[in-house]
């Protein structure tokens, strides 16, 4: 649950809010993630009315309400503050009407109020409310930037992931999480990994203990959060096992419900994973860019093929 005294807590200091009225309330459930204006619902027009929303009052709004009559104003108030409305946030320059203010302290309705523009402040609550409200998850891997491409290195324990890692560390690229990745989905339309604020820039060598790799490093091989782009997980060879030699088959994995390009990178002796994993976020880097190797090959190679033929079936025929 979602409570207006979290939001008010988290972003007081950046959105600038102060309380007005209605303090008791601070503990109402914030149940969509949206923010509106009054629009026609401030004359009286209130079919189809949301009333779930975080309510934001602006100059226009409250120029509006002062132009009317007490007995009018307090019915306007009314009809758009609902007990299911989560919080009031009064934008701009103008005070609220005492009405409001009078009505929020009676209802205890948490009454805000910001010095932001109120198109400003509509947005940026919007954006912040989408924000906390999108999915979210936590797995277990290592996650690092390669040439500018989010890889989340994941297997069993002890496979090798964080030494991995620290070899990718070394030639340059960098650390966002260890162990413990934090996966959230960003404005619908692409996932974002970062870590724990306790185990931030730390990781656990089996041998070694706990390094902060800022310290080791620098905080160039750092940062807080990347985008996921792919998946690579680590496991032991299997003699016994295909694995996929050209690449035509790209594999994908559900996180949150969208798809990530997925890997799997077989580990035994005498195998560079680091060189390996560096090959993969080349190799994706290409794809993105339209380039893909394994579909240019296998073109090539029906062309030789069906060439090869064209020469064989015209062989056959000069001899007949």
């Amino acid at each position: 649950m979602y409570q207006v005294k979290e939001f008010y807590e988290k972003y007081q200091e950046t959105l600038g809010l102060s309380i007005v009225a209605g303090e008791k309330g601070l503990s109402k459930t914030i149940r969509v993630s949206e923010a509106q204006r009054p629009g026609l619902s401030l004359s009286g027009y209130l079919k189809n009315y949301v009333n779930q929303r975080v309510l934001i009052l602006g100059t226009l709004e409250v120029s509006y309400l002062r132009d009317l009559d007490a007995k009018t104003r307090l019915e306007r108030v009314q009809g758009i503050l609902t007990p299911k409305t989560p919080a009031v946030v009064i934008a701009g320059r103008y005070s609220p009407p005492q009405e409001i203010v009078r009505f929020c302290e009676e209802n205890s309705l948490p009454l805000l109020r910001t010095k932001m523009k109120t198109m400003e402040c509509l947005t940026r609550i919007t954006f912040l409310l989408k924000e906390d409200f999108s999915p979210s998850m936590t797995c277990h891997g290592t996650l690092v930037e390669a040439f500018g491409v989010g890889v989340l290195i994941q297997g069993d324990s002890s496979i090798g992931k964080s030494e991995a890692a620290l070899g990718m560390i070394e030639r340059g690229h960098r650390l966002i999480s260890d162990d413990v990745v934090k996966v959230k989905v960003r404005e619908g339309a692409y996932l974002e990994g970062s870590g724990p604020e306790l185990t931030r820039h730390l990781m656990e060598i089996r041998g070694i203990g706990i390094i902060n790799v800022a310290h080791l490093y620098g905080a160039v091989c750092v940062r807080d959060d990347k985008k996921l782009d792919m998946v690579v997980k680590l496991e032991e060879w299997d003699d016994k096992r295909f694995y996929d030699r050209v690449g035509l088959d790209q594999k994908f994995c559900d996180m949150l419900g969208m798809k990530i390009p997925y890997h799997i990178l077989p580990v035994k002796p005498g195998r560079d994973v680091v060189l390996l994993i560096e090959t993969i976020a080349l190799n994706h880097r290409l794809k993105e860019m339209g380039f893909n190797s394994a579909k240019d090959f296998n073109v090539k190679l029906l062309e030789t093929i069906s060439k090869k033929q064209g020469q064989a079936r015209k062989l056959r025929e000069n001899v007949l």
